[in-house]
């Protein structure tokens, strides 16, 4: 079975939720459409949404696409005292030629399907799973904006719905998703590069821990120093891990590096899937890109801030950028270090390199090229 989940159901019990089964019943009034050009992330959400319900007595219900609501739970849902959720962030985008395409999508499932086994909910057809969001992206096609600067955002959510404090593996869960009109990340719509926080004093995430999964928890706990990096005029923090302060993600994105390093070879260098970096899909198709192209190196290996640090004061740095899925990449010119400004010349580059795989990625999106990494909708 897709996502390969310990099958501890029995087989009366439905091991996963059939797309054939879907039962729609959308919303008969709807909401104006907002201006691309105005959104704020994740505030405006579309007409309807999809549900399942999950227990360990009878297995998953069938799918619904509905009008969206607000949830009824339990005031003891797990969810809501032990954090036993997850979710995943994926985007619909209206080509050039007017088709819908979504990127990559099986990698999100994947991911998904990761997660929950983590969070010990229950598992599902991934391609089912993609299927039942596929017809309501459809049902709520005129919601993708009519733009190559704006997407529509995919929110999938599972969460441990078991009305009991007890702490253990739920009995009862809801997979739902909803979905948001999405501008552009950068508001001026160009590239604006951003500065970072580096202090070893927080960290993201720890070997053994959950930082590979998409579990909100993950976030919730990095608003705090969020704050301060704001504080100190900072836009996002520079996550660092273990005593030689290894460089790991940058606020809620990957990161990469683009350098000429020790050896005098020009690499792309991003921290490998230790345990501690989220395995994100731009982050993966970057260095497929990269791969494929075969003009430099391309590594997965582990970067410290000495190691940056020397590199800066030797001019081997080009670039330094966030990758993810809000931004596709995001440029770094400035990170805070030991009360010390570090200046990266990320845009004196050009950026070249994160401005080449910005557009090749979006012209992939928006279906300017063709590519098996776009599926499409309609």
């Amino acid at each position: 079975m897709a996502g390969g989940c310990s099958g501890e159901t029995a087989k009366h019990v439905a091991e996963s939720f059939k797309a054939s089964d879907l039962i729609i019943t959308p919303a008969t009034t709807f909401k104006e459409k907002p201006d691309p050009n105005g959104l704020v992330f994740g505030t405006v959400f579309t007409d309807n949404m999809l549900t399942i319900e999950w227990s360990l007595a009878s297995g998953w219900e069938k799918p619904y696409i509905k009008p969206l609501e607000n949830l009824s739970l339990h005031p003891a849902s797990s969810s809501l005292h032990y954090a036993i959720e997850l979710f995943e962030g994926m985007k619909a985008y209206r080509g050039v030629d007017g088709k819908i395409r979504l990127f990559r999508p099986t990698l999100n499932m994947d991911r998904m399907a990761r997660s929950a086994r983590r969070a010990t909910l229950p598992c599902f057809d991934q391609n089912e799973l993609l299927e039942c969001i596929r017809k309501l992206v459809e049902v709520e096609k005129e919601w993708v904006p009519y733009s190559t600067a704006a997407s529509l955002y995919i929110r999938p959510t599972l969460i441990g719905t078991e009305p009991s404090l007890g702490v253990k593996k739920p009995t009862k869960a809801l997979l739902y998703v909803i979905m948001s009109p999405v501008g552009p990340y950068f508001a001026s719509g160009s590239f604006n590069p951003i500065s970072l926080w580096a202090d070893p004093k927080y960290v993201r995430a720890w070997k053994g821990g959950t930082g590979d999964c998409k579990l909100g928890g993950n976030y919730g706990s990095s608003i705090y120093a969020q704050q301060e990096a704001l504080e100190l005029g900072c836009q996002q923090v520079l996550w660092l891990y273990g005593e030689d302060h290894q460089i790991t993600e940058v606020g809620t994105m990957n990161l990469f590096l683009y350098w000429i390093n020790e050896d005098g070879e020009d690499e792309l260098a991003t921290p490998p899937l230790d345990g501690i970096i989220l395995p994100g899909v731009t982050r993966q198709s970057i260095l497929d890109l990269a791969r494929n192209w075969g003009e430099f190196k391309v590594s997965e290996r582990y970067i410290t801030m000495s190691d940056l640090t020397a590199a800066l004061e030797e001019n081997r740095v080009k670039e330094m950028f966030g990758a993810g899925t809000a931004c596709i990449v995001c440029p770094i010119s400035k990170i805070l270090y030991k009360g010390k400004h570090l200046h990266i010349p990320t845009m004196e580059n050009g950026p070249q390199l994160t401005t080449r795989f910005l557009n090749k990625l979006s012209d992939i999106q928006y279906g300017r090229e063709d590519s098996d990494w776009a599926v499409l909708v309609s």
